[in-house]
């Protein structure tokens, strides 16, 4: 039995990465919830291909002793609820086993955060999906980016590169994301928060 807020225990889970599609947006803070579905796929051995039912790139694989099903939507961010939402009726997953990793202005660069529903914090494409399903009653993983410096537009912020300093750092934290992503599939939603907070 699943505990209350965790994805059911023995069935498919979707994990999707959010990001903007295209090698110009490769590398940017906007596109870290794509790094991290790379490294997910990297773990279970699976490989990205286009699926033309939902409008993404799919991975499949086993994650945590369950089926994962990785996807990364293959249209910009503001448009990620219809993939998302194609991938859950195809593959006959419920929004309560949706997990999206995304980027998070309001964290510190590298920190992850895990929670249940609430706000999209001006995300367009958490916004996309919670109109696409109906609900914002779906798991997150927060990739902290930090916020822009000065007077800078976040808007051109998150499609900036990382930093030098923040690409030391980078393939750390995201293995710490995809390790959370695990600890969310395998323990449930509140004995991953109390191990990761």
């Amino acid at each position: 039995m699943a505990a209350p807020g965790s994805p059911r225990p023995d069935g498919p889970t979707v994990v999707a990465g959010l990001g903007n599609p295209g090698a110009d947006y490769d590398g940017t803070r906007h596109n870290v919830g794509f790094a991290v579905a790379d490294v997910l796929a990297g773990r279970v051995g699976g490989r990205f291909s286009a699926h033309r039912k939902s409008g993404a790139d799919v991975a499949e694989g086993r994650l945590a002793g369950r089926k994962a099903i990785l996807v990364k939507p293959r249209g910009y961010m503001n448009l990620s609820g219809g993939p998302v939402a194609n991938a859950l009726r195809f593959f006959s997953v419920p929004a309560d086993d949706l997990v999206v990793v995304h980027d998070d202005l309001d964290l510190d660069f590298g920190v992850v955060r895990l929670k249940r529903g609430g706000g999209e914090g001006g995300h367009n494409g958490l916004r996309s999906i919670s109109k696409s399903l109906g609900t914002k009653d779906y798991l997150r993983v927060r990739f902290g980016i930090g916020r822009p410096p000065g007077r800078q537009d976040p808007a051109d912020y998150v499609l900036k590169r990382w930093s030098s300093a923040e690409r030391r750092e980078l393939d750390v934290s995201l293995e710490l994301a995809a390790d959370a992503v695990e600890a969310l599939l395998a323990e449930g939603l509140e004995a991953a928060q109390n191990r990761l907070h």
